[in-house]
C-alpha cells in the first residue's frame, strides 16, 4: 500500500481542504442555524468538482478511485462534517444509478447531481425497521407501464430539502425478504408525496425527517435495476460509504485537535501552559493516535475496494470505530476547553452532537461487530446465537 497520493488525488486534495477552510469552516456554526443547506454553496462545491469525483467523466465527475473520495470527504469533514453528507448520499446513490439505472435516466441524473443542482436522498429505512433494513414495508404495485407507491420511509437524510429519492420499496411477497426488494428513482415534488422534520439533536442543517408516499406514480423507467434486487443494489454500496462515514467524522475530529494542542500551550494554569501537564496532554496524544489508526484503516478500506479486493470486514471495522474514536476524540477536546468549551462559542459541542448521529446512522456498532465476526468465523458467528 503506497502512502504517497498520485498528482491528482493530491490536486483534489487542495483544492477541497481551500475550500473547507475559507467556505465551509468559518460558517459551519451558522449553517445549523439555517437548519437547511446553502444551495449556492453546493452549486460552488460542484464546480470546483468536489461532490462525485468518483463518478465516470461523462456522468459529470473525474473517473477518480473511491480513495480519492476519501480525502474529499475528510477534508469537507474538517470544515463541516455535515456538508459531507452531500459527498455520501452522491457517492452511494450515484453509484447505483451508474451501474443500474436505465442509461436515459443516468444520463439526465448524475450530472445535475455531480453539479450541486440537485441533492438526493435514499429512502431505505422505515419506522419499525432501522437495523433490519430488509424487512421492509413500503409497496409498489404494477399499474399498467407505472408503479403505484405507498407507505412511509423514515429517518431520511435531507428528507425536507432533497430533490429526489432513490426508494426501496416492497414489490414481491410480505415475506420475501431482501429479494422482494425493487429500486425506484422518484422526484420529490411528485404528487402524493409529504414530508417531515424531526427535532435532532445534531445535524440540523442536514435535517431528518419521514417521507410518505400515497399511491405515487413512477414510471417502470424509473425503476433502477432488475425488478426485486434493489435492495441488494443498494446495500453493495455500504461497503463503500462506511469508509466514507469514518473519514467524513475523522475530519471534524481532526479539526478539534487541530484547535485544542495551540490551546494547551496558549492557556495557562498554575504558571506552566496546560500542555506541561501530562492529565491534559496525556488524552489529547491518545485521541491522536486514535484518529490517526481510524484514519488509516479507512484509507485501507478504500485501497481495498479500488483493487478490487473484499473490503467488508474493514468497512464495518471503520464504520464502528470511525464515529467512535471522533467522539471521544472531541470530547476531549471539549473537556480540554474547559466551560467555554462547553458553551456554543466553540464548535466543540457542534461536532460532538453532530457526529453521535453516525454512530446510529448506516449501521450501529452492534451491527458492525457482527459482521466483523462474521466475516471472521463465517455465518455461525450469528446463525448459533439466533437459536439461543
Amino acid at each position: 500500500m503506497n502512502f504517497e497520493l498520485d498528482d491528482v488525488t493530491q490536486a483534489v486534495r487542495e483544492a477541497a481542504r481551500r475550500f473547507s477552510d475559507e467556505q465551509l469552516a468559518p460558517h459551519y456554526q451558522a449553517r445549523e442555524a439555517a437548519g437547511r443547506f446553502d444551495r449556492d454553496l453546493l452549486l460552488e462545491m460542484g464546480g470546483l468538482g468536489l461532490i462525485a469525483a468518483d463518478l465516470p467523466e461523462e456522468f459529470g465527475g473525474i473517473g477518480a478511485p473511491g480513495l480519492t473520495q476519501g480525502v474529499v470527504m475528510e477534508e469537507i469533514g474538517r470544515g463541516d462534517m455535515n456538508i459531507g453528507y452531500v459527498q455520501l448520499l452522491s457517492s452511494l446513490i450515484g453509484g447505483v444509478l451508474v451501474r443500474y439505472a436505465p442509461k436515459a435516466l443516468a444520463a439526465e441524473m448524475l450530472p445535475e447531481i455531480a453539479s450541486g443542482r440537485l441533492l438526493p436522498a435514499l429512502g431505505l429505512t422505515e419506522p419499525r425497521g432501522g437495523t433490519d433494513a430488509a424487512n421492509l414495508q413500503l409497496r409498489a404495485r404494477r399499474d399498467g407501464d407505472d408503479w403505484l407507491l405507498s407507505g412511509e420511509k423514515a429517518s431520511i437524510s435531507c428528507a425536507n430539502q432533497a430533490d429526489a429519492i432513490l426508494v426501496a420499496a416492497r414489490t414481491g411477497a410480505p415475506d420475501s425478504g431482501a429479494r422482494g426488494v425493487t429500486a425506484f428513482w422518484v422526484p420529490l415534488d411528485a404528487p402524493g408525496i409529504s414530508r417531515s422534520a424531526y427535532d435532532d439533536l445534531g445535524s440540523l442543517s442536514v435535517g431528518r425527517g419521514s417521507v410518505w408516499f400515497d399511491e405515487v406514480r413512477v414510471p417502470d423507467a424509473q425503476r433502477v435495476g432488475d425488478e426485486g434486487m434493489g435492495f441488494i443494489r443498494v446495500m453493495q454500496g455500504f461497503d463503500y460509504s462506511r469508509a466514507l462515514i469514518a473519514l467524513q467524522c475523522l475530519g471534524a475530529a481532526r479539526a478539534s485537535l487541530d484547535e485544542t494542542w495551540p490551546y494547551t500551550i496558549e492557556r495557562h494554569a498554575f504558571g506552566a501552559p496546560l500542555a506541561s501537564y501530562q492529565g491534559v496532554s496525556f488524552p489529547l496524544a491518545e485521541a491522536d493516535a486514535q484518529v490517526r489508526a481510524a484514519r488509516l484503516l479507512a484509507y485501507e478500506c478504500l485501497w481495498l475496494r479500488d483493487n478490487g479486493q473484499p473490503h467488508t470486514k474493514e468497512a464495518a471495522m471503520v464504520k464502528w470505530m470511525g464515529p467512535k474514536v471522533s467522539v471521544d476524540a472531541i470530547h476531549q477536546c471539549l473537556l480540554t476547553h474547559g466551560h467555554l468549551g462547553y458553551s456554543r462559542d466553540l464548535p466543540h459541542q457542534q461536532r460532538l452532537r453532530d457526529v453521535m448521529g453516525l454512530e446510529i446512522g448506516d449501521g450501529t456498532a452492534q451491527v458492525s461487530k457482527l459482521i466483523i465476526a462474521r466475516e471472521t468465523v463465517g455465518r455461525a458467528a450469528v446463525q448459533y446465537a439466533r437459536t439461543k
